[in-house]
């Protein structure tokens, strides 16, 4: 396998795009990764790869990139690898992309479970690879200004949600999310902006069924309670995100209702490429995943 030469080390008045690797060409990959990853300018789609070759070339095709024929081939025609499969193939593949070397674009949750989402930790750890993880409300400046408000904030108890029918049926309505439910799909996201936004998280439990509704009450390190209700199986219009932080002052409420989640893509898809070719991350990244799992595991019992 060969060693692709450093993006920032490339001659020339203009740095090239890192050429990135998809892994998976299911709904979400086509929707996202590689529409986002093949728009640049900061990257280019080089190739990808999906246990269904017909599916690899027809993402590949669109955007003029290579279907790879294995995940090695994937490696060597890459500087960076995105994931857009199940956690449980993530977890797998993961680990050999770190011991490739290979920075890594990583979906929530890191893994299927958390003894899987420990050994990508570990391997990212071992081998010094840069990760990034796809937290993709984390990514629009509407969140980055509730995280730097919530920060001057004094919490006593927060209030969330998020919730859509996702579930209900349609292409993401994967069995992997119909046998795990909410608490593994839409918990990293929600328990991450309470963890961030609120404080620590040092105990979290759970009442109801992943799969149709479930009940998060969390003990905060700085002594506020949080609640979060979750559900990818009921019927909305539109997904609804919400989280409301109260105390002393005024309360402070974020609302993804009107947000225009087209703004993360752009943000996500520059950090990336500025953390492969500097091997400096923004922080939400496999570590930062682990943790995630491992309350999501507490949560679970």
């Amino acid at each position: 396998m060969t060693q692709p030469q450093s993006p920032s080390a490339l001659p020339g008045p203009a740095l090239r795009p890192v050429r990135v690797g998809l892994v998976g060409a299911g709904p979400w990959a086509r929707a996202m990764h590689a529409r986002m990853l093949a728009a640049g300018p900061e990257t280019e789609l080089a190739a990808v790869w999906a246990r269904r070759p017909e599916a690899a070339e027809e993402v590949a095709q669109q955007y003029g990139a290579r279907a790879a024929a294995s995940f090695e081939e994937l490696l060597d025609l890459c500087d960076a690898v995105a994931f857009a499969v199940p956690p449980a193939v993530q977890a797998e593949l993961a680990v050999h992309a770190a011991k490739a070397g290979r920075p890594m674009l990583l979906e929530k949750p890191l893994g299927a479970d958390l003894a899987s989402a420990r050994r990508v930790a570990e391997a990212v750890a071992e081998h010094g690879v840069m990760t990034q993880l796809v937290l993709s409300k984390r990514y629009h400046p509407v969140t980055r200004e509730f995280l730097r408000r919530a920060q001057d904030a004094t919490v006593v108890g927060a209030r969330s949600c998020y919730l859509h029918g996702a579930f209900l049926g349609g292409d993401f309505a994967t069995p992997w999310r119909l046998e795990q439910g909410a608490l593994l799909d839409l918990g990293p996201h929600l328990i991450d902006l309470l963890d961030a936004a609120v404080g620590p998280i040092a105990t979290i439990r759970s009442s109801g069924d992943s799969r149709r509704w479930i009940e998060l009450t969390c003990e905060h390190a700085n002594g506020a309670i949080s609640q979060a209700s979750l559900s990818g199986a009921v019927h909305l219009s539109r997904a609804r995100t919400r989280v409301e932080l109260f105390g002393p002052g005024e309360e402070l409420v974020y609302d993804t209702a009107e947000l225009d989640h087209e703004e993360c893509w752009p943000v996500l898809r520059r950090e990336f490429a500025q953390a492969v070719r500097t091997g400096r991350g923004n922080g939400i990244d496999a570590g930062r995943g682990l943790r995630l799992q491992e309350l999501i595991a507490m949560a679970a019992g």
